[in-house]
């Protein structure tokens, strides 16, 4: 029997984007048992009469298996997706597998299939990713390790003799030649299992954007599925589209806010401590190298106070703050 899949695409204020997104979902579900589902996470610009619209009128849509469900609130990225995912099959089905689509990623005709082919051949992997790129064809890093005490310290420094150091360590190890396991994938374009889902649960929602993958994935971990990066599905992501956190000067708070979660969930409070004392030490080297070489730090603007003001005050009592209404809920590598 074929699988049942749900594509979920989640969309905040880039409503042309997440059409385009949508066609190229659509077309590569041709051939498979999929459904698409876009949800709209209360993004009060207008994007939902304009996906109404849309889905409405233009040729490629009317006849599609696609729905739009409109959040009355913006709980986050995990949150959003969600949604989508607590909807199921139009008919009130769970499919096997659940896709999702970031609204500024586009797959190749086969990459959704190919998701699946590698899923169903491989029993042991619960999620799979796919090898994303650029629109102008560089390659995006999509595949790493947990985050630990050590890698936090290697990322802060920045430094050669660091990371030769701990380079078993690095999240960022580069991206695989050939498919096979990692520790955690991007969401751009994951697939899971509908079974993994049920057995660990969806998106914690109290990260509110960033760490909500690496967190599923170390589930999954701990409950013994492995989760696979798969080169040969493809996707062209362009990244950033709805937060425009490339372009930010300053890290946000609710960046801050699921770092520490992520670390006293998986680790506990001594160690999420620990991590932000790593990443304090390695970024006092990193500027120590800057001074002395006479260069300018190119990081984010106040990136060490703003860490050390917001473990500080989580420290004396704070919890991970839930975000209001109209702010950015999707995080776009």
């Amino acid at each position: 029997m074929m699988p049942g899949i749900l594509v979920i695409i989640l969309n905040y204020r880039t409503a042309p984007m997440t059409l385009r997104a949508a066609r190229a979902a659509l077309a590569a579900m041709q051939g498979l048992k999929a459904e698409l589902i876009i949800v709209d996470n209360a993004s009060g610009d207008g994007s939902d009469l304009a996906l109404a619209q849309a889905l409405a009128q233009e040729d490629w849509a009317r006849s599609a298996p696609v729905r739009l469900i409109l959040s009355d609130v913006n709980n986050g990225f995990g949150a959003g997706n969600n949604i989508g995912m607590r909807a199921g099959m139009s008919d009130g089905t769970q499919p096997d597998y659940v896709y999702l689509l970031n609204s500024d990623a586009f797959p190749e005709a086969d990459a959704i299939a190919t998701l699946v082919a590698y899923l169903e051949a491989h029993p042991e992997a619960g999620i799979a990713g796919s090898y994303t790129q650029g629109e102008d064809g560089a390659p995006h890093e999509t595949a790493f390790r947990f985050p630990s005490v050590w890698s936090e310290i290697e990322d802060a420094a920045r430094t050669g003799p660091v990371t030769r150091l701990l380079r078993r360590h690095v999240v960022s190890p580069g991206i695989p030649a050939e498919s096979g396991p990692v520790d955690w994938l991007a969401g751009a374009s994951m697939m899971i299992r509908r079974s993994v889902l049920d057995r660990i649960g969806a998106f914690d929602e109290t990260f509110f954007l960033y760490f909500e993958e690496t967190d599923l994935c170390r589930r999954a971990a701990d409950a013994g599925h492995e989760r696979h990066f798969v080169r040969e599905s493809r996707v062209v992501h362009i990244g950033s589209a709805s937060t425009g956190l490339k372009r930010r000067a300053r890290v946000p708070a609710y960046w801050f806010d699921s770092r520490r979660h992520y670390f006293r969930k998986t680790h506990g409070l001594a160690y999420a401590c620990a991590a932000t004392l790593g990443h304090l030490a390695g970024g006092a080297l990193w500027r120590l190298r800057c001074v002395l070489g006479r260069r300018r730090d190119e990081g984010p603007d106040h990136f060490l106070r703003d860490l050390a003001a917001h473990d500080l005050a989580a420290a004396f009592g704070s919890r991970p703050r839930r975000r209001r209404r109209g702010v950015t809920p999707m995080r776009q590598e």
